[in-house]
């Protein structure tokens, strides 16, 4: 208990320096902030001991106040006026420089935030596949708005407002000193017990900061998935659940952020508690003091603003460290995003692969998404260019798992995968990529036009060839029913069915012409006589290029060169659709299964 006690702390400092060390580009600016806005409230801590010197020369021309027996005209107006010039140069070349301050500060906040934002997207393309299998998409989400929103929202409000209430703190400090030191003690005596408390509700209420911002992580994780699946949710009756699961994690959020905003909520009041008491106690002790003539009645008013001037710095300090605590929180789950492992660097590697015929090998490969559990078991197969090869099986047999490690998405335990004899592990992973246009089961679409969503990526397509593709793929009449055809926007507003959104993904694989192709059950929205065109659309466009099909319906995979059929992580047959059921083995029976059950 007392290690982790003790951890605490350290964990704050730690996070605070590396978030320090992520600023240093923008530290002049900052710096040169900070400096004008601590110039800045050291003109106003100037201005109290002008009006003291203005409040004794008002009261010498007062004979009541004063005490004396002054003529008439002993009051002098223009030194009173100078004064006055003076304050209100002050008080002006404050707000100025304040003003500076404000732009330079949010100028530096909000491009570090913008950088910290651009990060994070850079990072995710860095990640390898497995950080997001075990982390929900909200979760990431989370750490790129609501995360990074706290660290800018703080360094922008805290960071200055920490400067300028340290001067002020200090400044008073000195400035009572110097006009009555008995006064001065006074005065901060009496916030002495401000200080006290807010130490200990800000080492208390640090950890529910952190959990805080963990919590709201989940929130936005859950709502990410139940809104993606929300058909399914409700097809499902599973709203109830789903609703108990939210109430609980909204709970949990409200919990942590009710104690957290309560702990430092404390801050404001008990510091206007001390200021209002140092008041009193100022007043106290400095009418005594006037009684024996020791101090002056400008000293005692200079002493009410310098009283302010000392204690609302204690509030603002408690609330910018309030922010703060927050933002760490924040900038500690950032950070833990950033040193996530990533994939291996690959830029020393020069061998490319250009011109590729389509050969493919696997040898003895080996995987599985954990140690301690093998999907594919000393897998090896032979594909020769040009060549259509159906990847069939039950389901988890590790079909689509081959495909991932053809494509380099995960890396492999054992074994070699090789691309026209080139190991595709001595290759960069994007020049893997280049050699295959691949469409899955699950169709993405982004807001963008037809044409963009089609074209994506790929340079100097004309119309023509998209309106070819398309036409291959009958999905050139469905597109000339949209508003504005090929130009038409397609965003959540827009209606596609699952099969037309799986022809577009289709003809975005075509459009590529990439040496292989990988459709991943590519076929399993669309209906029958859609299929068979889709099918003679790929006999045709894809002719002397290999393509890797998966495929549950075998009726698919019946013209297919070669089928490699798995179970269990291994491939137990391999041939043709006619040889293979002339077998009478795995595949007949799968094939028969199939066919009784359509049958039916």
């Amino acid at each position: 208990m007392n290690g982790g006690a003790a951890g605490k702390p350290n964990h704050f400092r730690k996070t605070c320096g590396k978030l320090i060390v992520y600023c240093k580009g923008y530290m002049p600016v900052m710096v040169a902030a900070l400096v004008l806005a601590a110039i800045g409230a050291a003109l106003q801590i100037v201005g109290p001991d002008k009006l003291k010197e203005m409040t004794d020369e008002i009261l010498k021309g007062l004979p009541a106040l004063a005490g004396g027996n002054p003529v008439a005209g002993a009051m002098d107006f223009d030194a009173i006026t100078d004064i006055a010039r003076l304050l209100v140069m002050l008080y002006a070349g404050s707000t100025i420089l304040s003003f500076l301050q404000g732009y330079m500060l949010a100028t530096a906040t909000q491009k570090i935030a913008k950088n910290m934002r651009s990060g994070i997207s850079g990072k995710i393309n860095r990640l390898p596949l497995k950080y997001f299998d075990k982390v929900s998409h909200g979760d990431v989400l989370s750490r790129v708005t609501n995360d990074i929103d706290a660290i800018g929202m703080a360094l922008n409000q805290s960071v200055g407002t920490l400067v300028t209430s340290a001067t002020m703190l200090f400044g008073a400090a000195i400035m009572m000193f110097r006009n009555n030191p008995i006064m001065a003690l006074t005065a901060i005596g009496a916030s002495v017990p401000g200080f006290a408390l807010m130490s200990v509700i800000m080492a208390k209420s640090q950890k529910y900061f952190v959990k805080q911002q963990r919590d709201l992580g989940v929130v936005n994780g859950h709502v990410e998935e139940v809104y993606a699946g929300h058909n399914v949710v409700k097809a499902y009756n599973g709203g109830k659940e789903a609703g108990r699961f939210f109430e609980a994690v909204n709970q949990d959020l409200f919990d942590s952020g009710r104690k957290s905003q309560f702990m430092s909520g404390l801050m404001m009041p008990i510091m206007m508690f001390v200021g209002n008491f140092g008041y009193v106690a100022v007043c106290v002790v400095g009418a005594a003091l006037a009684m024996n003539g020791t101090v002056t009645f400008g000293v005692i008013v200079a002493f009410m603003l310098y009283v302010r001037l000392f204690t609302q710095p204690l509030s603002q300090i408690a609330q910018a460290f309030q922010n703060l605590q927050r933002a760490v929180a924040a900038g500690e789950r950032v950070f833990d995003f950033f040193e996530e492992e990533e994939l291996p660097d690959e830029s020393q590697k020069t061998t490319e692969l250009t011109a590729v015929k389509g050969d493919v090998e696997f040898c003895h490969v080996n995987f599985g998404y954990t140690p301690d559990k093998a999907i594919i078991r000393d897998f090896s197969a032979k594909i020769k260019a040009g060549q259509k090869v159906a990847i069939v099986g039950p389901t988890g047999a590790g079909k689509t798992t081959i495909v991932n490690l053809l494509m380099r998405f995960y890396e492999l335990d054992g074994g070699e995968i090789l691309l026209d004899g080139v190991p595709t592990i001595r290759v960069r992973r994007e020049n893997v990529h280049e050699q295959f246009a691949m469409v899955l089961q699950d169709t993405w679409l982004f807001d963008g036009t037809v044409k963009e969503n089609i074209v994506y990526r790929k340079q100097g397509v004309t119309d023509d060839r998209v309106a070819a593709v398309c036409k291959a793929v009958g999905l050139h009449r469905f597109i000339q029913t949209l508003p504005q055809g090929y130009d038409s926007m397609l965003n959540d507003k827009t209606s596609l069915s699952q099969g037309q959104r799986q022809l577009v993904a289709i003809a975005r694989a075509m459009i590529q012409n990439a040496p292989m192709l990988i459709l991943d059950e590519a076929t399993g929205s669309v209906d029958t006589r859609t299929e068979l065109l889709i099918q003679e659309a790929m006999d045709k466009l894809m002719a002397g290029r290999t393509s890797f099909v998966i495929a549950h319906r075998l009726s698919t995979v019946k013209n297919a060169d070669l089928i490699l059929v798995m179970r269990d992580g291994d491939i137990i047959e391999s041939g043709n659709h006619r040889a293979l059921l002339e077998k009478g083995g795995f595949y007949a029976d799968l094939h028969n299964s199939q066919f009784e059950a359509s049958a039916q």
